[in-house]
C-alpha cells in the first residue's frame, strides 16, 4: 500500500509577493503618521498694560433755554385789535407787540380826571369857608367849633385829591397796558390768540412765548456719586473755585454733531432733588447766529482727567452675558479670560477699574475664536502699541 504525502511546500515566488505587501503596508502605515496635522498655536498681538493720563468723554442728557424766556399775558381784558409781528419773529426790547382796544381805559382815565378837578375844586371851597371864618372866630362872631368843622372838611377836601390822583395814575397804567410792548430782545413763539380775539389777564394760555437766546443755558444732572467724583477732579476749596478750573464742555445736538461754540458751567444748584437724588448744573454756550432756541434738547459732553489710569483698547474685549472679558496671557502663553470693570471711555478706549493691572499682557485681536486655557504665540509689536496711543 503507498502513502501519499498531501502536505504542500511553500512555494517561493508567493513567499516574495507575500513580503512585499507587508512592507506595502507598513511603508503606508508610516506615511499616515508623517500626514496627520500637528496643532499650531496662533500668532497673535499682545499688549503689556502701563498706567498713563487718560481723559474720559462722559455726555450727560441736557434740556436747553434761553438766558431769558418769559410768557407775554395781557395785564387788561379787552378785544385784541392788532398783531404788530409773526411767529418766529426776532423782536427788539421795547418794540410793541400787540395792541388792545383802548376805548374802555381811555374813558375811565377821562372819568378819574373829572374826579380830581372836582376834588380840587371841593378843596378850593373848603379853602374858602376856613379863610371866611377865621377873622370871625378871632372878632368871637362866632365860634370856634365851626372854624374847626371847616378845617376838617378842609382835610378832606385834600385827601379827596390825593385819592383822585391816584385813580388817575391807575387809569393811565391800565390805558398804557393796551399796547404790549416786548420786555426784552428775542424770538417770538407761536400766537395762539389772533387779532379780534378777546384777551383777559385771567387767561390759560399766554398771548405769546419770548425768548432772549443771544446765550443759552443747558441744564443737565449729575448723581451724587457723580458728583463727588465731579468735585474731586478739579482744585479749589469752594464749590464756586471749582467752577473757575472747570473747563469749557461740548454740546453734542439732536443729531450727534457738535455745536461749534464751546460752553462753560457756571452754576451748581443747591441742593439735590429729593426725588431723583440728583443735582443740576449749568453750562451756558454763546448763540449770536440763534442756532439753538429754547426748547432744544442735546447732550453736555464732560471730559474728566484721570492720572495713573489703565486703559485697553474697546476691539481687545469681548462682550459676554452682560460681562465685558479681556484675555491675559500668562507666562506659559496661555491665555485666561478676565472680566473687567469699566468706568469710562477715552476716545475707542475703556478706562479700567477692577480686572487688570498694569504689567498684565492682553490679547489684542483675534479673540472671537480662543479658547480658555489655549496657547499662543504672542507678537509684541510696536505698531500695537502705537496705535493704541494713536487712538487716545
Amino acid at each position: 500500500m503507498t502513502i501519499v504525502n498531501t502536505q504542500l511546500k511553500p512555494n517561493p515566488i508567493m513567499k516574495k509577493v507575500t513580503l512585499l505587501s507587508l512592507i506595502t503596508l507598513f511603508l503606508i502605515s508610516c506615511a499616515d503618521k508623517q500626514q496627520a496635522p500637528v496643532a499650531v498655536a496662533p500668532v497673535l498681538p499682545v499688549l503689556a498694560i502701563q498706567n498713563t493720563n487718560a481723559v474720559t468723554d462722559v455726555e450727560y442728557p441736557a434740556s436747553i433755554q434761553g438766558t431769558v424766556d418769559v410768557e407775554i399775558r395781557p395785564q387788561v381784558s379787552g378785544n385784541l385789535e392788532r398783531v404788530y409781528m409773526d411767529e418766529g419773529a426776532y423782536v427788539t426790547k421795547g418794540q410793541p407787540l400787540f395792541k388792545i382796544n383802548e376805548r374802555p381805559f381811555r374813558e375811565q382815565l377821562n372819568t378819574a380826571l373829572a374826579n380830581l378837578h372836582a376834588a380840587e375844586a371841593a378843596l378850593i371851597n373848603a379853602q374858602l369857608e376856613v379863610d371866611k371864618l377865621t377873622p370871625l372866630v378871632q372878632n368871637k362872631v362866632v365860634s370856634e367849633y365851626q372854624l374847626k368843622t371847616a378845617k376838617a372838611s378842609q382835610k378832606i377836601a385834600t385827601a379827596n385829591i390825593e385819592q383822585a390822583k391816584a385813580m388817575v395814575a391807575s387809569a393811565r397804567i391800565n390805558l398804557a397796558y393796551t399796547n404790549v410792548t416786548a420786555p426784552v430782545s428775542g424770538y417770538i413763539g407761536r400766537l395762539p390768540k389772533k387779532q379780534g380775539s378777546l384777551v383777559s389777564a385771567s387767561d390759560i394760555e399766554p398771548l405769546t412765548n419770548l425768548s432772549d437766546v443771544h446765550e443759552v443755558f443747558a441744564y443737565f444732572s449729575l448723581s451724587e456719586t457723580d458728583f463727588i467724583n465731579f468735585k474731586a477732579q478739579y482744585a479749589g476749596s469752594t464749590i464756586g473755585d471749582k467752577i473757575k478750573n472747570l473747563p469749557p464742555v461740548t454740546l453734542i445736538l439732536a443729531d450727534n454733531s457738535a455745536y461749534t461754540q464751546s460752553g462753560k458751567i457756571d452754576m451748581v444748584d443747591g441742593q439735590f432733588d429729593k426725588n431723583t437724588g440728583a443735582i443740576t448744573l449749568r453750562a451756558t454756550f454763546p448763540n449770536a447766529n440763534g442756532t439753538l432756541r429754547s426748547g432744544n434738547t442735546g447732550k453736555v459732553h464732560l471730559g474728566i482727567q484721570h492720572e495713573d489710569a489703565i486703559l485697553i483698547p474697546q476691539s481687545a474685549t469681548i462682550e459676554m452675558q452682560d460681562k465685558v472679558f479681556v484675555f491675559i496671557v500668562s507666562k506659559d502663553n496661555k491665555v485666561s479670560k478676565m472680566p473687567i470693570s469699566i468706568i469710562g471711555k477715552s476716545g475707542t478706549n475703556y478706562l479700567i477699574k477692577e480686572g487688570v493691572q498694569a504689567g498684565d499682557q492682553i490679547v489684542l485681536s483675534g479673540i472671537d475664536k480662543l479658547q480658555e486655557g489655549q496657547e499662543i504665540q504672542p507678537e509684541k509689536t510696536k505698531a500695537a502699541v502705537t496705535q493704541l496711543i494713536n487712538k487716545k
